[in-house]
């Protein structure tokens, strides 16, 4: 009997930790979520900070030229040097 209960043992203790790991698993993986929630909306660009998408930007400068004198108003140039990736 002693050595049955010596061979049954090690698999209950081993289900135990199992249990107990894959509980704890789960409360860090409900906390890992509602941390990313909290995050990406700090991070997420809200409305009032996209009205530069509601210009409607022109890639031609002399398409820009004419619609300009056209509507009597100035024009907006915005140039970068280097890799479009990376400004250098």
């Amino acid at each position: 009997m002693s050595s049955r209960l010596l061979c049954a043992s090690p698999a209950v203790f081993l289900a135990l930790a199992l249990h107990a790991s894959s509980t704890d698993a789960n409360a860090a993986d409900a906390s890992a979520r509602a941390q990313f929630a909290e995050l990406h909306a700090l991070i997420k660009p809200r409305v009032a900070e996209q009205k530069w998408e509601q210009i409607p930007w022109l890639t031609s400068l002399w398409e820009a030229r004419q619609k300009a004198a056209r509507e009597g108003k100035p024009i907006l140039l915005w140039e970068m040097d280097g890799h479009p990736l990376g400004c250098t």
